[in-house]
């Protein structure tokens, strides 16, 4: 925490909804202050939005808590399918919460979903973002005005479900997901995630649908720092911790995947503008979210950011001063615009 969090400005970002997935998960209002306390004594600057874990001990007087206390969200992990998942949520997640998620829509919580299958799948041709989507649909129906956000959409299905559903329903697309495909994730054990990045045609959907101007998608980073040692080590596939670290690059790479998606004939170079990236990376999320458009509006945060060509590469990693934490980045070496904050 300390190594990564001063890193969040430096990756164009003031205001993060904060993952409750620690070890053990924030299940509790008074563990999600106490959290919220230690990330602005280290960083005062961001606005942290915070979020319980769904769990059995989260219920309607919690939610009721919660929204009293300022608590952003709830976010829920299908049980057993990425890191510190296994207090998540079984295959019958939507009959077991229902009262929760009735809570939380009389007092307007986002719920943030782990949009995977939690077990095992239908047929192997179905991947397990693809084989929860109707979940996504069935939850949507139950409960329309509940705002939920079906996070680090990989697939050119997971758009569409986000279409389908009404304005109560968004999705979010990470930096890396613009950029890697599955076979990236299988070779380089820092691109390895969940959901597991799919095919090139995925990617370019997601691509489009970032710079399409549709305000149900905007950028979540979802950067997922781990040691480098446990990414790097030998053994099972099974036992490198999943996760793609870019927040100290994170608007840097967007743009860098879209200057890509342009040279593959993808984008066209009218299609990513100023307006473009304002809308993806910034207006989109915070108007789903409720926010002022700037978080310096509200004496939170910083205001604009600027982005020039010095030269600037992504080095490989970052450490502590004494080197006995070294956290991994993703794309290094990679020719990116440098990044400062204009009050």
């Amino acid at each position: 925490m300390e190594l990564v969090v001063p890193q969040i400005l430096k990756g164009g970002v003031d205001t993060v909804f904060v993952m409750p997935n620690l070890q053990p998960p924030i299940t509790s209002v008074a563990q999600a202050l106490d959290y919220q306390s230690r990330l602005q004594a280290i960083e005062p600057k961001v606005h942290y939005l915070m979020s319980l874990y769904l769990h059995p001990s989260i219920t309607p007087e919690v939610i009721a808590e919660a929204a009293a206390a300022g608590i952003t969200g709830v976010k829920m992990y299908p049980q057993g399918v990425t890191t510190n998942s296994e207090s998540g949520v079984p295959a019958d997640f939507l009959d077991a919460y229902s009262p929760v998620f009735a809570a939380m829509e009389q007092h307007d919580l986002v719920l943030n979903l782990h949009g995977e299958w939690p077990g095992r799948l239908p047929n192997d041709d179905v991947s397990l973002e693809e084989a929860f989507l109707p979940e996504l649909m069935r939850l949507h129906e139950k409960f329309p005005r509940l705002r939920c956000v079906l996070e680090h959409c990989s697939t050119a299905a997971a758009l569409e479900a986000v279409r389908a559903c009404g304005p109560s329903v968004a999705g979010t697309i990470t930096a890396h997901h613009l950029y890697l495909t599955g076979q990236d994730s299988q070779t380089d054990p820092l691109a390895f995630c969940k959901p597991i990045p799919k095919k090139p045609s995925d990617r370019d959907a997601l691509i489009k649908a970032a710079c399409s101007g549709d305000p149900k998608f905007f950028f979540g980073s979802d950067s997922a720092p781990h040691p480098l040692v446990s990414k790097t080590q030998s053994g099972q596939a099974g036992a490198i911790p999943a996760g793609v670290f870019t927040q100290p690059f994170a608007t840097q790479l967007v743009i860098l995947a879209f200057e890509e998606a342009i040279a593959r004939g993808v984008l066209g170079q009218d299609e990513v503008t100023q307006d473009t990236l304002e809308q993806f990376l910034s207006r989109s999320g915070r108007r789903f979210y409720k926010l002022p458009d700037t978080a310096a509006a509200k004496g939170q945060g910083q205001s604009k950011i600027v982005l020039e060509r010095k030269g600037e590469t992504i080095p490989p990693s970052i450490k502590t001063e004494d080197g006995t934490l070294e956290i991994g980045l993703s794309r290094a070496s990679a020719p990116v615009f440098s990044l400062s904050w204009a009050a």
